[in-house]
């Protein structure tokens, strides 16, 4: 040892007569622990991936538009925000305007008779 190195002193720790009781709990909560970390994990990640829209499908592919038995879509297009759908029914020919966000039908324009 140098000479300006002071007096060192070296101490050894006991954990005293239990000391296997102790490494035992601390070994469990380290693992419950480690356990909880990685099931926190998976279950922020599984959000995640299903608050992003992780299925694919529009809400549209889960809806109908209600319309008679025998109806036919002739045509689609946008109509300012709103998805215009010229339908044919049994009683003649329509216009649906279906919400997109929605997928549901809001309006609905005829032909006068």
């Amino acid at each position: 040892m140098p000479a300006a190195s002071g007096g060192a002193v070296a101490s050894a720790v006991s954990w005293g007569a239990g000391s296997g009781e102790v490494v035992r709990a601390l070994t469990w909560i380290v693992v419950v622990m480690g356990v909880l970390i990685v099931a926190g994990t998976v279950t922020l990640v599984a959000l995640l991936v299903q608050r992003s829209g992780g299925r694919g499908e529009s809400p549209l592919a889960l809806q109908h538009l209600g319309q008679p038995a025998g109806t036919r879509i002739l045509s689609v297009g946008g109509a300012e925000g709103r998805i215009a759908v010229l339908v044919a029914r049994p009683d003649g020919e329509r216009v649906l305007l279906v919400d997109p966000a929605r997928g549901r039908v809001v309006g609905e324009l005829r032909a006068s008779e």
